[in-house]
């Protein structure tokens, strides 16, 4: 076993002592030594309840002969950092989720290991982990929080923001929105939306790298059980030697990408997959989503989508496992995908059914014959940009419009609510991006103070920063290269037009070719001055690479 380096032979006499002192058995010490790495916290509600799931995971790597050994890593909650100097932390974060399980798992060499996670950056920086060290590891999800209840009225996460619109615009008042708020979020778990912790949970289950079941509820019987499990088969994974890297594949991922169009995902997973093949040395391509999406047709609508469903009803139609028996039935998916059940992708969805075709539509009812998300290329984003084509509306499928330009979220946030932008404008954030943010802040609260302010199906928004998987509207993030580059974002001028054709893919600045090449010989990339010299942030921003690239470190 790998852990004997630590356990074994005359001069580990202190390793075994330092065991002992916390309680550990001689025969303890004779087991596979299984971390569970737990990201509980009490900073969000994603991470409150990962206590319980750690007590069961824990439960069954004993019952199938392990030992476990828990340890955290740091988790952050974008609702809480959204919209504000805290969002420079989030992304960047992800490697450092990454890079302490590699110093844990590496300075102690446990054997193996069961991932638990709930949240945005976490799910993915954790999987990047576990290609990254290649060691038996499982990953299990907290689970999707449950819907909460108004008036006898579902609420959600993305109520709440157009509920913030209907304040500033005199609809309802700021008691009307206290009371909404205390029942929104009911309890425990990934937020009730399609955000990015659901999101990328779900592809979790389609890469491979949990057992069947992402989609049941925080705080039920179904999840401690499903940890439970999860316990046990990582016993097995170490038992057969059956690595990471034999199930994150170009195959599997093309299967996650498959499923994450199927549901109109997140935006971000663009950065966390191409981030995930990167570090698992894997060739891929980013134009992978756009090549699919043409054959991979909208299946699922989850709110902030508009008229979308709730993750309960996901969970409730059948969830994920349902949803791949479809796509794999009908050819969409790779088949002989390797899981961390041991079998096949194919054999893991063969008795799925979907419970409601309401929620699960079926393969000749889609809500639209092309994937959730949309790719864009254009004089304005070279290198690429990436729009949630599942939750803009279809007056806004095609828009163009004068630039309002702003280097930050904050004043162009302030000028949405004091009204300063008008039906057709383009906003543009820029100076957002992974090297210039730096951390490549989500630009959540704009989109939702423009659809709170009801111009959702009037104006866009363009921006090398990203969004949250609760964005709603005509918002092209990712822009690139992007602005602290000197890329054509950073060179717009007040007033310029902007043409969007989300159904073509194309963004484009109507400004001469020439112009261009004047206005970038008299750029200069602006000072970070909101940035400590020598911080995390400081040495992320020299680091990082394109948002388009995944944001890895170079």
């Amino acid at each position: 076993m790998r852990s004997h380096i630590t356990t074994k032979g005359l001069e580990r006499a202190t390793h075994r002592a330092l065991y002992y002192s916390m309680g550990f058995l001689p025969e303890d010490l004779e087991k596979p030594l299984v971390a569970v790495v737990n990201t509980q916290n009490e900073t969000m509600p994603g991470h409150r309840h990962l206590d319980t799931i750690a007590r069961a995971v824990k439960e069954g790597i004993i019952a199938a002969g392990g030992t476990p050994i828990e340890f955290p890593t740091i988790g952050l909650c974008d609702g809480i950092a959204q919209g504000n100097y805290g969002m420079h932390y989030p992304l960047a974060s992800r490697e450092l989720i990454c890079d302490s399980v590699e110093c844990m798992m590496n300075g102690h060499q446990y054997d193996a290991m069961v991932l638990i996670t709930n949240c945005d950056k976490i799910t993915p920086g954790l999987l990047m982990a576990a290609v990254r060290l290649n060691l038996p590891a499982i990953m299990i999800s907290g689970g999707p929080m449950a819907t909460g209840c108004v008036d006898d009225q579902e609420i959600g996460y993305t109520d709440l923001m157009a509920a913030q619109g209907d304040v500033a615009r005199g609809i309802i008042t700021r008691e009307e929105l206290s009371r909404r708020e205390r029942d929104a979020l009911p309890g425990c778990g990934a937020c009730n939306l399609l955000g990015t912790a659901n999101t990328m949970n779900y592809l979790t289950e389609a890469l491979g790298m949990c057992l069947p079941g992402a989609t049941s509820l925080a705080g039920t019987g179904r999840r401690l059980a499903l940890a439970k499990q999860t316990g046990m088969k990582i016993m097995e994974l170490y038992n057969k030697s059956i690595l990471p890297r034999q199930i994150v594949t170009k195959e599997s991922i093309e299967n996650t990408i498959t499923v994450d169009l199927a549901i109109g995902g997140s935006t971000n997973t663009l950065l966390h997959l191409t981030a995930l093949a990167k570090t698992a040395d894997i060739e891929f391509d980013i134009n992978s989503f756009a090549e699919l999406a043409q054959k991979v047709p909208h299946l699922v609508k989850i709110r902030p989508a508009q008229n979308g469903h709730y993750p309960a009803d996901v969970h409730n139609a059948g969830g994920i496992t349902a949803l791949m028996g479809q796509l794999c039935k009908n050819g969409l998916l790779h088949k002989e995908c390797l899981t961390v059940t041991g079998q096949t992708v194919a054999e893991n969805v063969s008795d799925a059914k979907i419970i409601n075709s309401n929620v699960i539509r079926p393969m000749d009812n889609p809500y639209s014959a092309k994937g959730g998300l949309q790719l864009l290329y254009g004089n304005l984003a070279p290198e690429g940009s990436v729009c949630k084509s599942a939750a803009v509306v279809p007056e806004m499928y095609q828009h163009k419009g004068p630039a309002r330009i702003f280097n930050q979220e904050e004043p162009a946030v302030a000028a949405i609510y004091g009204g300063q932008i008008k039906p057709g404008d383009v906003v543009v954030v820029r100076y957002e991006g992974p090297k210039g943010g730096p951390g490549m802040r989500e630009m959540l609260t704009a989109t939702a103070a423009i659809v709170g302010m009801g111009l959702s199906k009037e104006v866009a928004l363009v921006t090398d920063g990203r969004f949250s998987g609760a964005t709603a509207g005509a918002a092209i993030g990712h822009v690139s290269p992007e602005a602290a580059e000197g890329g054509p974002i950073a060179l717009i001028e007040e007033g310029d037009l902007i043409e969007i054709d989300i159904t073509k893919g194309t963004v484009h600045l109507h400004v001469s070719d020439e112009e261009l090449a004047r206005r970038k010989a008299a750029w200069q990339a602006p000072k970070q001055d909101h940035v400590i010299k020598g911080s995390y942030l400081d040495r992320y921003s020299k680091m990082v690479s394109s948002a388009m690239a995944g944001a890895v470190f170079k």
